[in-house]
């Protein structure tokens, strides 16, 4: 089976259970300023685990695009990928373990066809400090399905340290293997936040143990002999204090791996082999007359295609490349993938046809990568070529160094990798052929590491208290949000909308197309429009209606974003006159009014340009 056939299985398998098919949202989340990408199926269905009604019912079901910026030192390897897509479904209050479970084992059995018997299952093995019960129904429910194939289906309880003794299928682990939340085991949880234990669901694709990741495999073992293909959450849980108290009505959270249910449907261990990662492979062996399969440049082939796709769908959701937030890791992304083009003797252009290659496989279900297909190709041009002449004044440096002979130290390297953007793999592999030594890898990993820890802290200062955690200065000014974006037409044009959004307790913040730089007067006659409308006491109003309607109402749309049929609708006034109407998941303010209690003020307090053609606006209430 193809990528797209195993994709429509699973919609059409769920479909048939009552869920409704909604599109992936963008890569880029709207108003989540938490995190960079959408990195999972569940991120965009948050609000809806916290009470908001899904506009289409209690039961979704999707294929999202998502992208892990953390894993791009691991690609290279047969399973780890930067962007992959994650199917879900989703039960928000309705079914719960005594469906999901059974309709898992269907799908991946009969729909799928995968060999039971290369099947194996991990459940939560419960925190008594935390008075949070082991998840013996879920075992006990795998354990009949599987005893309906003949299969002996014995229960392991400490995998990690004992292994896998004969007939264990089913494996329990404790908070960090088998709890979910967004933040991680249960003991991590702010107030507040929802999570529940999840039953994983490995393939065994019979590969040899590496013994580098431990004495013992097992089926949570990251030497890629078992691996994951999908994790049923059950969301029953929120903190509350020190303790965990059940929520209301249960919910179930199921991602899966797309790329590795394809894997497994092959046979074969290497998410490089299946259709959508081989028209790049193939690509690129013609271009490079290297082959695949030789172990010298079976990396470089796995990073370039990787990088490639990932990047493409970046651009065809907005995405520009530059120094700060999602801009650097896609500058990151496409200046990796040449350097490992230049490994594999390929010049100028590959990216380019690489890309060609990646729209044509996802176009038809993500129509937004053809209709972007020029401006991705030009901004992969331009980038190469920026790269390229960065490479040179790199390499200058590098001489520098390199004449001084003897020891390359950390500093040195670590100075070429962020000042000039010199890879640091490159620095090593120059020092091998010129005879010179450099310094431990460990002392540049750890200066890495210790610049990434600082740029990673200031992100979490940058963005505390988002609009994830809805705290109610973050809803005024993700009201004040609507209320600049229609001010900004009103004074610019109707040709202006938005290019990305980030809002904090402490401030609100817009990117908007617009082709130059704002005046005092153009600035200052936008705040007088957003007061204006504060002060005159708006209601803003939710509207659940069909798609289409809303788009004759005038709505705005989110970049790069498709919507399902029925969507939800925020006006600032009443639908058949509003001041401002967008699609929108919310919360909001009730009122206008509201934005200015204490006698507070919408101020802009910085304008600037962040790409051709793209401004950014801080703006305050206060």
């Amino acid at each position: 089976m193809t990528v797209s056939e195993i994709r429509q299985k699973y919609l059409e398998f769920f479909h048939a259970r009552g869920h409704v098919v909604v599109p992936s949202v963008s890569l880029v989340p709207q108003n989540d300023p938490t995190t960079l990408f959408t990195g999972s199926g569940m991120q965009p269905m948050l609000p809806y685990f916290l009470g908001t009604p899904h506009p289409l019912g209690t039961r979704i079901t999707d294929s999202q695009k998502a992208f892990r910026s953390q894993d791009i030192e691991e690609v290279g390897d047969n399973r780890h990928t930067t962007f992959f897509e994650m199917l879900g479904n989703w039960s928000f209050g309705d079914y719960f373990k005594d469906e999901q479970i059974p309709w898992m084992f269907q799908f991946l059995t009969q729909e799928l066809k995968l060999d039971v018997s290369k099947l194996y299952i991990s459940c939560y093995k419960g925190n008594d400090e935390l008075g949070i019960p082991r998840d013996t129904h879920s075992a006990g429910l795998w354990q009949g399905l599987f005893g309906e194939y003949g299969l002996e289906t014995k229960i392991g309880e400490d995998p990690e340290r004992d292994g896998m003794r004969t007939g264990e299928r089913i494996f329990y682990y404790g908070d960090k293997k088998n709890w979910w939340s967004r933040a991680g085991a249960p003991q991590n949880m702010p107030e507040g936040e929802p999570g529940g234990p999840d039953t994983e669901m490995f393939y065994d694709f019979g590969t040899p143990h590496d013994v580098q990741f431990g004495a013992v495999c097992h089926v949570n073992c990251d030497c890629g002999r078992f691996v994951e293909i999908g994790n049923n959450v059950f969301m029953e849980y929120v903190k509350k204090g020190a303790k965990f108290e059940k929520l209301p009505k249960p919910n179930v959270d199921f991602g899966g791996g797309l790329e590795r249910l394809a894997a497994a449907v092959l046979g074969k261990g290497d998410v490089f082999l299946i259709d959508t990662m081989q028209v790049l492979i193939i690509e690129l062996a013609a271009v490079s007359g290297k082959q695949y399969d030789n172990a010298q440049y079976q990396k470089s082939f796995r990073i370039v295609a990787d990088h490639a796709r990932a990047a493409t769908f970046m651009l065809g959701d907005g995405v520009i490349p530059g120094n700060t937030d999602q801009g650097y890791v896609l500058r990151r992304l496409i200046r990796r993938a040449i350097r490992h083009l230049d490994t594999l003797g390929v010049g100028e252009g590959t990216l380019i046809k690489l890309s060609e290659r990646v729209i044509a496989a996802y176009k038809d279900q993500y129509h937004e990568l053809d209709a972007a297909h020029v401006g991705i190709q030009d901004a992969l041009r331009e980038e190469e070529q920026q790269f390229r002449k960065t490479l040179l004044v790199g390499m200058k440096e590098f001489e520098k160094v390199a004449a001084r002979g003897g020891t390359i130290e950390a500093p040195a390297i670590f100075n070429l990798y962020t000042t000039y953007g010199f890879p640091i793999e490159m620095t090593e592999e120059l020092a091998k052929e010129r005879g010179l030594q450099i310094s431990s890898g460990a002392t540049v990993a750890r200066l890495v590491q210790e610049h990434q820890e600082k740029s990673r802290s200031g992100a979490a200062q940058k963005f505390a208290g988002g609009l994830a955690d809805h705290a109610e200065q973050t809803i005024r000014y993700h009201t004040a949000h609507h209320l600049l974006l229609k001010a900004l037409q009103m004074v610019l044009g109707p040709e202006v909308h938005q290019r990305g959004s980030n809002i904090t307790s402490e401030r609100l913040r817009i990117d908007f197309s617009s082709p130059g730089k704002m005046t005092k007067e153009q600035i200052a006659e936008v705040e007088k429009i957003v007061n204006t409308k504060i002060a005159e006491s708006i209601d803003v109003i939710r509207t659940d209606m069909k798609k289409d309607e809303a788009e004759k109402l005038g709505a705005e749309h989110e970049f790069g974003a498709t919507y399902p049929d029925t969507v939800s609708i925020y006006s600032v006034g009443p639908l058949n006159s509003p001041f401002s109407i967008e699609f929108c998941g919310g919360p909001h303010v009730k009122n206008t009014k509201e934005l200015g209690e204490g006698g507070k003020k919408f101020i802009i307090k910085k304008e600037e340009a962040v790409a051709a053609g793209i401004r950014r606006i801080k703006a305050v209430l206060e």
